[in-house]
């Protein structure tokens, strides 16, 4: 077993914690100058046109993955926490149909940016590795899957939710494809020896879990789930 001592030298030396501090770090500053921007422009009637913020912050998001291209050698930042940090703190700092507006604007891009990632990790997949992997990589899968349904679980402990709602949120989360999707092609780019196994495997796990959570949910809703009187405005 590896000792706690051992495993934080090995954080030390990979500066994982240095990157993810100076990462968070770097995407809060980002978000407070552009929620400072935006709630400027509202304050002064100047409106500032969703389209405008989205590419503001897409431009911001490139360049925040492109410092940590940048300042590699010298120091360690996590480009994708900076991201994650920055639209985190214009959440929380503009006001609530800003964050509304701007979730509908990139859900509408989500849909051609989601095609062209599967077709991308489509056409890297080696089918022969996925054939190779075998019973293991399918059991594996499973086990994944059981550990997150206690995650599920344990996340709703406290809620008002009854346990037919808590089996039918476990359910709900059985699907994995954007995530294996977006990070399974990594090791391959990174050149690492494992690179094809790992991508094989994401791509397998999507092929297993998206529709065995889709059927699950279908056929699961009308007896885990009740359906509450709509509430007519007075």
């Amino acid at each position: 077993m590896v000792s706690y001592k051992k495993l934080w030298k090995l954080l030390i030396d990979k500066d994982i914690p240095v990157s993810i501090v100076l990462g968070i770090a770097l995407g809060a500053l980002f978000g407070f100058v552009l929620s400072f921007l935006f709630e400027l422009a509202h304050k002064r009637h100047d409106s500032m046109r969703q389209s405008i913020k989205v590419i503001l912050m897409l431009g911001s998001a490139f360049l925040l993955m492109a410092i940590e291209v940048w300042l590699d050698g010298i120091v360690s930042v996590s480009g994708l926490l900076a991201v994650m940090s920055m639209a985190c703190v214009i959440q929380l700092r503009t006001r609530k149909e800003v964050s509304s507006d701007l979730s509908a604007k990139y859900g509408r891009l989500w849909i051609a940016a989601e095609v062209i990632l599967f077709v991308l990790v489509g056409a890297a997949v080696d089918i022969r590795y996925t054939l190779e992997a075998g019973i293991a990589a399918i059991a594996m899968i499973f086990i994944g899957l059981a550990f997150r349904s206690v995650g599920v679980l344990l996340c709703l402990l406290g809620t008002k939710l009854d346990r037919r709602e808590r089996l039918y949120c476990v359910i709900a989360y059985l699907p994995k494809a954007t995530v294996q999707a977006a990070i399974g092609s990594v090791p391959l780019a990174l050149g690492l020896p494992c690179g094809n196994i790992v991508l094989s495997v994401a791509v397998l796990s999507i092929l297993i879990t998206a529709p065995l959570g889709a059927i699950g949910m279908d056929l699961s809703y009308r007896k885990l789930l009740q359906c509450e009187p709509m509430k007519t405005q007075e």
